[in-house]
């Protein structure tokens, strides 16, 4: 029988995340009133942006700016992906002090992304973690964790070898994520189970994509296995330029209404949530595959 916890912890990665991915040029306001919506909405962590030199990822290359001109609520940590030491030199340089940092369990993917070895990824995190000024929080994802389609399936020991890594290097928490939506309820629950003597559960988060429509299944399994951390993006943005197939990540605010129903607390104000879904879709002229948008706003069709 499915035991539910009281409450979990939601992380917002839309801003960084999801709209990386976006073609169109998004202005820096529109993502300032994006994430002091979210932060209102209540959630305790909402990545920012990404401090990658903007020659790679364009859209997020006013990051400074987002970081100045964001709120900073109390108890809301704003986080920023820090890619190599000069990330980190622009990332304190805002005022960062919760810093994400990433790395592949799958060896091919990580060359594609990052153009080196998982070890040389490794040995770089080790040099931006070195040099973070005290006190500030560090998140260490570990992409292609159920996948890979350059590799296919990725062997349990090489995310235990990645995740452990991490965590002797420091990292506060591991996200895991299923980069291209591979994963199925049956393998959250294997997987979690092989990695749970490795990795305390207290340390970890999941991170879901909706390729193959099962993110919320998944959920469900990492809450069984005993996660308390999840990911979402708004509207249900995002992908992986370096991933092909994959779509974008579980819609936060799917995720949240699924949970208030299950009788598990977020902490997170879904009618906020979902207006600020309606804002961004608003503002980048498209229709976001997030399915609760929909029904808050009554515009499913009716037969």
């Amino acid at each position: 029988m499915l035991e539910l916890p009281q409450e979990v912890q939601i992380y917002e990665v839309g801003p960084r995340d999801g709209l990386q991915n976006e073609p169109a040029p998004v202005p820096t306001a529109v993502k300032v009133e994006l994430i002091d919506r979210l932060t209102a909405a209540g959630f305790p962590y909402v990545e920012v942006s990404s401090f990658v030199h903007p020659r790679w990822i364009p859209q997020l290359g006013d990051a400074e700016q987002v970081f100045e001109q964001i709120q900073r609520p109390a108890g809301v940590r704003l986080g920023a992906l820090v890619p190599n030491m000069r990330g980190m030199e622009r990332a304190r340089e805002a005022g960062v002090d919760t810093v994400a940092l990433f790395v592949s369990a799958s060896e091919t993917h990580n060359r594609k992304n990052l153009n080196r070895s998982i070890d040389e990824s490794l040995a770089n995190i080790a040099e931006v973690l070195a040099d973070l000024e005290p006190g500030t929080w560090t998140r260490g994802y570990v992409s292609m964790v159920f996948g890979c389609p350059y590799e296919g399936d990725v062997p349990v020991a090489d995310v235990a070898r990645v995740a452990t890594a991490l965590l002797d290097l420091g990292v506060d928490q591991i996200s895991l994520g299923d980069t291209v939506g591979t994963g199925d309820p049956r393998s959250v629950r294997d997987r979690m189970a092989a990695l749970a003597p490795d990795l305390p559960l207290e340390r970890v988060a999941l991170h879901f994509h909706d390729t193959r429509g099962t993110a919320l299944a998944n959920i469900v399994a990492g809450l069984d296995a005993g996660v308390r951390v999840f990911d979402g993006a708004i509207g249900g943005l995002g992908g992986c330029p370096y991933a092909p197939g994959a779509s974008g990540n579980v819609a936060t605010e799917d995720l949240v209404q699924m949970l208030d129903a299950m009788g598990v607390s977020t902490g997170v104000d879904l009618e906020a949530l979902v207006d600020a879904a309606a804002f961004i879709e608003e503002k980048l002229k498209k229709r976001l595959p997030g399915r609760y948008l929909r029904a808050a706003r009554g515009q499913y069709c009716t037969a």
